[in-house]
């Protein structure tokens, strides 16, 4: 692809921080975002990068994000939608703002940042968005029913979309990480690793880098004939 800019929601640590690090040192610009300020120039060692302080569930902030990057000209032909939360309860003692956080931050939010590059994307009549979702939303987890509920969703949108826009030259896929050693997965010890572990055939945990390879492998050329998909990376831990 002639222009690399990528756009990556969710920048300042874990999944989103390796994708950042993939895709700048495959020649990308890379504009990030966070809810808090983060120094992405530091954290990439690369000059290419921009971050923004963005809450991907107020649509006041995206829309001047959007005109901010008009104003610089680097509106990106690659979106990355990976910001999100997690607040696990079990059902019977959910509260009506732990669904509706979750929904908006892991799944309204996607809508708020796709419907923002969309028009360009068509208009170049080129570009990849990738769905960072989890292997919660295919399988489900007990105790998050909001979140795999927003996961499940990402994957319709996912495939609908692609069907609109694929004859666009626009790619639109899902990636659903299973247990990927990040701090937010580094709470598990002792039995209850090995409980994780044990549900998982390879028995281990992935890493940030293969969620990044493979987003960077469906932003790429390479996976310009992939579309509509919601591929696992998750050691065999779901299969359908």
């Amino acid at each position: 692809m002639d222009k690399k800019i990528v756009f990556i929601t969710g920048v300042s640590r874990g999944i989103g921080l390796e994708i950042a690090k993939c895709f700048s040192n495959d020649g990308f610009f890379v504009i990030g975002t966070s809810r808090s300020e983060f120094n992405l120039h530091d954290a990439l060692s690369s000059d290419q990068c921009l971050h923004i302080p963005l809450d991907v569930t107020n649509r006041d902030q995206v829309s001047s994000c959007l005109s901010k990057l008009k104003e610089q000209n680097i509106i990106p032909n690659v979106l990355i939608n990976n910001a999100g939360i997690t607040k696990d309860q079990l059902f019977l003692k959910m509260k009506d703002e732990d669904w509706d956080d979750v929904i908006e931050s892991n799944l309204t939010s996607v809508f708020n940042m796709t419907k923002l590059f969309i028009k360009s994307m068509i208009k170049e009549r080129a570009g990849s968005i990738i769905n960072i979702s989890s292997v919660a939303g295919l399988m489900g987890n007990p105790g998050q029913v909001n979140y795999s509920a927003s996961k499940a969703g990402l994957g319709g949108f996912t495939r609908a979309l692609a069907k609109e826009v694929a004859s666009r030259n626009i790619t639109v896929n899902c990636i659903a990480p299973g247990f990927i050693a990040t701090d937010m997965t580094n709470h598990f010890q002792g039995e209850d690793l090995d409980n994780v572990l044990d549900q998982i055939p390879s028995k281990k945990m992935g890493n940030p880098q293969q969620i990044a390879d493979l987003a960077l492998f469906l932003a790429s050329s390479k996976g310009d004939y992939i579309t509509g998909q919601t591929i696992s990376v998750d050691g065999g831990l779901y299969m359908s």
